[in-house]
Parts: C-alpha cells; structure tokens; sequence
C-alpha cells in the first residue's frame, strides 16, 4: 500500500511519527509533505522524518492565508499527481483533503478542536473519514457535513496513543543551566504569532511576567516561532529560559514540576505524562478540554498569582493507548475496511 501522509505543524510531527512507523514495518509506503511553519521542520528532522517541504504558513491576515492556501494547494497537487496513493492521511491538514478528493484518493483526517470553523468546513466535507476523540459531541461537526457514515471516534487523548512508548531523555534538561531546588515551569506560547497583538491571549503576558520575576523559579519556554522567541528574550526577565532550537518538548514537560500553556497539544502532553497543568487557552473551549476540566485533569488560569509553584512529588499517572488502534480507524473506510 501506499501512503501519503501531510504534516504541517509542529504537533503533527508527533502524532504520525509511530503512525508512520507502523506503516513501514508491515511493509508499507509512506511519502511526507510538509509546510514551512514554526518548528515542523526542525521536529522532522529531530525525529528522522523525511519530508518534501512544500509551502509556508500564510500569516495572520485571510489575503496571505488565501493566497497561501491557493500556491500550496496547486504544489501539492502537482507533487500527489502520478504517484498511485491507496490512502492520504492528515491532522486538520484540509490541503490534503482538498487534493486528495480531486485526484480520487481516499483520505481521513483527525483532530480534537471541533471549533476551527473554516479549517473544518474545507477539509471533513473533502474527507472520506473523520477521526476523532469521544469527548467531542458528534452533533458538533454535523456543520461540517460529518454525519455517521463519516465519522469515527476513539476513546481518550490522541497524546495518548503517540506518547505510548515515550519515555523521557534526561538530556533534554541539558542544554539549560537548571538549580534543582528550583520549581521548574514549562511554558508553551499561544497559536498567535505575535504575543503581544490586540487580539492575543492578554493573560499569557502577565504569566510570563509572573514566573520571569520569581526567583524560586525556572520556567522554560517553547515559542512556536522565532518572532515570538525574540518578544520572550527581549523582556529580559531573569527566571525565564528560551531554547535556540526545536527541543523534545515531551521530555522537558515530563521533567517539569508543573506546565503552562496558551495552545492544547502541550496541555494534553501534560495530562498523559501525568504532570499538572494550567491552561490560558483565550478561545472557546473544545470537547476535549471541557471533559479534563470536569475531570480536574486540566486547570484553567484566569490569575497567574493563583499558580501553585512547588515541586512536584512522585510521578504522575499515565495512560498508554495502542497507537495500532487509531491508524485501524484512519484507513478502514479508505482502504474499504482493511
């Protein structure tokens, strides 16, 4: 069989690279396009991926994410032409779903934010699958054009399944000089490229200022680009530390004493490496999110000075899902149950 899988940020890298393992050691085909957008690249390469990278993140106007999506989709077209896939394989990547239908290759798609309105229109109603957790309510994407015949879902975290056999590098804490008796913070940036933008997340900021001025803390923090990277160095608080490069990010969160974050995959991490976690998400809450919530999996911040820094004591509970599992669901309708 082959198959075409599309990664076009940094959190899918994660997410196929046991896919794509699986994949290869029963003897299958497997080509990887990529986009140009925060650390995917580097992540990529990190984890031994080899991946065609075609087009860039379109930035925060719609003119540049049109635009951007118009080129990539004419890039992708040309490049999937020819090559006979069985199956098209993505995370949210509607690109992939839009070619995939118009060269008649089958595809699935997944994702766990059931509240990317433009993204989801585009890509489910192109889809031939739609995977996604149990927490979300199916009547939710019934605006998307998934109905049953369409959509699967799978018991808990998608982090889950891709951390199933992680266990983690204490190289990683390496490259920072790190005080032990320090309550060690790990921090992930919001989605939006500026981090101090009219429309961003207000409350990141006072975050950062909070644990960049606490002297019993460490807090390491992971940009998603190196805009945002130079706005974190630039505030020159001394308790915060900023890597040069793309990090194993699940190592550090598995070392961390509690993380912080503004996005949803590092928050999830945080949950099935079993590692407190706060969360400062500024939009409407997805299914997954309320679900850990209810659960007090997941807290969310609305005042940094509520932040409980401590060390932690002991490891956390995790959960290992089959990884097998979840590809089962992604190709049984392309490939006609098989």
């Amino acid at each position: 069989m082959r198959v075409w899988i599309d990664i076009t940020a940094p959190a899918h890298v994660l997410v196929f690279r046991p896919l794509i393992r699986l994949l290869r050691e029963r003897g299958d085909e497997v080509e990887v396009t990529s986009r140009d957008y925060a650390q995917t690249v580097q992540l990529l390469e990190l984890h031994g991926i080899e991946a065609d990278v075609l087009g860039r993140h379109g930035g925060r106007s719609r003119f540049g994410k049109a635009r951007s999506l118009t080129s990539r989709l004419r890039a992708l077209r040309g490049w999937a032409r020819g090559r006979q896939f069985d199956a098209a394989l993505a995370h949210g990547s509607h690109e992939l779903t839009m070619t995939a239908r118009r060269l008649g290759i089958p595809s699935a798609t997944t994702f766990d934010y059931e509240f990317a309105w433009l993204q989801h229109q585009l890509g489910c109603r192109a889809a031939t699958r739609v995977v996604v957790p149990e927490a979300i309510p199916p009547e939710r994407l019934e605006r998307y054009g998934v109905g049953p015949e369409k959509l699967r879902r799978y018991p808990g975290l998608k982090e889950e399944y891709y951390l199933a056999d992680f266990e983690p590098d204490p190289a990683a804490l390496g490259q920072f000089e790190l005080d032990p008796a320090r309550t060690l913070v790990v921090v992930r940036t919001p989605p939006d490229v500026s981090l101090y933008h009219r429309r961003s997340n207000e409350l990141f900021p006072q975050v950062l200022d909070r644990l960049g001025r606490d002297e019993s803390v460490h807090a390491i923090v992971i940009p998603r680009t190196s805009e945002q990277r130079a706005q974190v160095l630039d505030l020159g608080l001394p308790s915060l530390l900023v890597p040069e490069r793309a990090v194993d990010g699940q190592s550090l969160v598995a070392s961390a004493d509690l993380v912080v974050s503004a996005g949803g995959t590092m928050n999830r991490e945080a949950v099935a490496l079993g590692v407190p976690v706060y969360t400062t998400f500024g939009g409407r809450l997805g299914g997954v999110d309320e679900m850990l919530i209810r659960e007090g999996r997941l807290t969310p911040l609305t005042d940094p000075a509520r932040l409980d820094l401590r060390k932690r004591e002991g490891n956390g509970e995790r959960v290992r899902r089959d990884p097998a599992s979840l590809l089962d669901l992604l190709l049984e309708r392309c490939l006609g149950g098989l």
